[in-house]
């Protein structure tokens, strides 16, 4: 097996000197994607001095296939789903709406649990920077940015350690950048390309976000 990066503060880093060839800019919002795009996440905004926070999104699994994603939930209801994939399984829509309200729960939970009573950061107006630890389909990054791009961002940013590259040429054509180190031909899956790809703890991701501000 190749690994590209060790874990994912590794791939945070180097993510980061990747991002410090663009214009970040200082008002620029990082949005990690739970649970594994958040230490990704967290090693930009600490690099940059750049407010962190949580985007929950949650894949819709096939009710037959759970690992496959038919699509994807942001935590405001944004929904992304593959137009190509669903009629091939036969899926119906009242299928999707089953899924949906149970993973909805879910990423209402995990809202309250990750942020507390503590509101989203604003969006409006700002350079926002969409992290994740790879991008495979892409089906949770198409809800995240369905969901940043409802608040009126100035600008979006895809920022991933690795992607698939016809998903990496994707992305290219919906948001203003995308930034990514590596995208293989033949990408097999995200873990492929790290060492150490052990589960991110919910109780990971709430310490990363109480950390201190930038000034």
């Amino acid at each position: 097996m190749t690994s590209t990066y060790l874990d994912r503060i590794d791939a945070g880093q180097r993510l980061a000197d990747a991002l410090a060839k663009t214009d970040v800019g200082q008002d620029t919002l990082v949005l990690g994607l739970p649970r594994g795009g958040v230490p990704v996440a967290a090693e930009i905004a600490d690099r940059f001095s750049l407010e962190l926070d949580v985007l929950n999104v949650r894949k819709l699994g096939a009710p037959l296939q759970p690992e496959l994603a038919m699509g994807a939930i942001a935590e405001d209801g944004s929904r992304y789903l593959n137009a190509y994939l669903i009629p091939r399984l036969g899926v119906s829509e009242g299928d999707v709406e089953r899924v949906q309200v149970r993973e909805q729960q879910t990423l209402t939970e995990r809202s309250r649990r990750y942020r507390g009573d503590r509101p989203p950061a604003r969006i409006s107006g700002r350079h926002v920077i969409l992290v994740d630890d790879g991008l495979a389909t892409g089906a949770t990054m198409h809800a995240a940015v369905l969901a940043v791009r409802k608040q009126h961002p100035a600008r979006i940013t895809v920022a991933v350690p690795v992607a698939a590259r016809d998903s990496a040429d994707e992305f290219r054509t919906l948001v203003d950048q995308v930034v990514c180190p590596m995208e293989p031909v033949d990408f097999t899956a995200v873990g492929y390309w790290y060492q150490h790809f052990d589960q991110v703890a919910d109780e990971d991701v709430c310490r990363l976000l109480r950390s201190p501000a930038p000034d």
